[in-house]
């Protein structure tokens, strides 16, 4: 037990200083992203929009801001981890150690989850330049910025046992997961839409997601924030299960 605990702690410090080395590549460019989203989105068009649900158009699309920095984050850190690891062979190097699998997949997981909850924070930071930020209700908070980027990380480890080349990366992280965020509510309200849209748009997972993070920063949700965390706290269990499944049976981890 004693050599899987320092195997863990060993293979999390690698994968966090991973991303901590490189801050270029890591929390500048949401920086510069998320400023240019506050000031378009937040400051030019809030000042027509003015409030949606009675609060500040600025402030309520300041969760789901968050939510897309952090789940975008937690999926390409682990997804680009494990295909860097196989495209270059190293990850053999983790396979062959005493490592026990559920430990492999929770040092992946933990470290692209906190990475995915250190670029969230920056996104608060930033949006605390441009309005007023506060907290309604921590424990929500926490809970749900956790448990999506714990469920993002588990997901983006199965992208990375599948992709087969660098594109294949980027056309889930661009084509399959911002436009699930876009739609998830983050700029608009689900009062908003026609009632078969509305239906529609509840088919979305980001609708909770980050109907929850709204929850936790304002009090306001348009879903049942205790339902939404419920389900999705098991899809990640779920999710991550399925991964520790497939390190078991090398699914895209040997030829």
């Amino acid at each position: 037990m004693s050599v899987d605990r320092t195997g863990f702690y060993a293979l999390l410090k690698r994968e966090v200083l991973r991303f901590v080395r490189r801050p270029r590549n890591t929390f500048v460019p949401p920086f510069i992203t998320n400023v240019l989203y506050f000031s378009v989105f937040g400051v030019i068009l809030g000042e027509r929009i003015n409030e949606i649900s009675g609060v500040p158009y600025i402030l309520f699309i300041l969760p789901g801001l968050i939510v897309l920095g952090a789940v975008s984050n937690a999926f390409e850190n682990a997804s680009f981890s494990i295909f860097h690891g196989r495209w270059n062979r190293y990850i053999e190097e983790v396979l062959t150690s005493p490592l026990s699998y559920r430990s492999m997949v929770g040092a992946y997981v933990l470290s692209s989850a906190t990475r995915g909850i250190v670029v969230g924070a920056l996104v608060a930071v930033i949006g605390a330049f441009f309005t007023s930020v506060g907290v309604a209700r921590p424990f929500y908070l926490v809970a749900f910025m956790v448990v999506v980027t714990l469920l993002f990380a588990s997901f983006g480890i199965v992208g990375g046992l599948w992709a087969d080349d660098f594109d294949d990366l980027t056309m889930m992280n661009q084509f399959i997961l911002r436009p699930l965020v876009f739609f998830g509510g983050v700029f608009y309200s689900l009062n908003e839409l026609p009632t078969l849209l509305r239906q529609v748009s509840l088919l979305n997972p980001m609708i909770y997601m980050v109907n929850g993070v709204r929850y936790g920063f304002l009090g306001v949700s348009e879903v049942n924030a205790n339902l939404s965390l419920a389900i999705l706290t098991a899809l990640t269990l779920a999710v991550t299960a399925v991964n520790v499944v497939l390190f078991r049976r090398g699914y895209g981890l040997t030829d």
